[in-house]
């Protein structure tokens, strides 16, 4: 197994629906693994397959509940239901996100308090997660993903031109940008 570099905004395959996972096999398998090997690396609590360069519909998690119970999975084809988002300004200390595509960032986001994660497993067994607060948060971080959107596509104003401005400050926000876990420098 291996450490994968992760894309960075800009990079088509993070601005595209990632395709559902009809093929079920070893290359499936040993990509998982690398996500997992990848995520823990970084270090990040979750990782989708579009961030390490492949198009399809799998992410990774890894949280420790509240009570310090581990949550540590992988969802493919996922489904997710969320509770209503509460409208106002976002919390900076409360509600900011981090995202391995946008390295070294966080910005304050407003997330559906609640999420139900649908999809299934390795094995095509069945996954179902009920899940509230950063749980949750991290769903919806993840699946956004799949569906080619960045957390820092969704934030308003003023933080939406700040993410903005660091994307061009850092030169990213172009195709072929990474950076591998482990290495400080960003390869392109």
């Amino acid at each position: 197994m291996s450490i994968r570099p992760i894309c960075i905004t800009g990079d088509p395959v993070l601005h595209t629906p990632a395709l559902e996972v009809t093929v079920f096999d070893d290359s499936l398998r040993t990509l998982v693994q690398d996500m997992f090997e990848t995520m823990d690396e970084a270090p990040g609590v979750g990782l989708a397959a579009p961030q390490v360069g492949v198009n399809l519909r799998v992410f990774v998690y890894d949280w420790d509940k509240e009570d310090g119970t581990p949550q540590r999975g992988v969802v493919i084809n996922p489904k997710l239901e969320l509770s209503e988002t509460p409208s106002g300004e976002p919390e900076w200390e409360t509600e900011s996100e981090g995202c391995l595509s946008v390295p070294g960032e966080r910005f304050p986001l407003k997330r559906a308090e609640r999420a139900t994660l649908t999809g299934v497993d390795l094995d095509q067994n069945p996954v179902r997660i009920d899940a509230e607060g950063w749980f949750a948060r991290i769903f919806q971080h993840e699946f956004d993903h799949l569906n080619g959107t960045l957390y820092v596509d969704r934030l308003a104003e003023p933080y939406k031109t700040d993410a903005s401005n660091v994307v061009t400050e850092r030169g990213w926000g172009i195709p072929g940008l990474s950076w591998l876990p482990g290495e400080e420098r960003l390869e392109g």
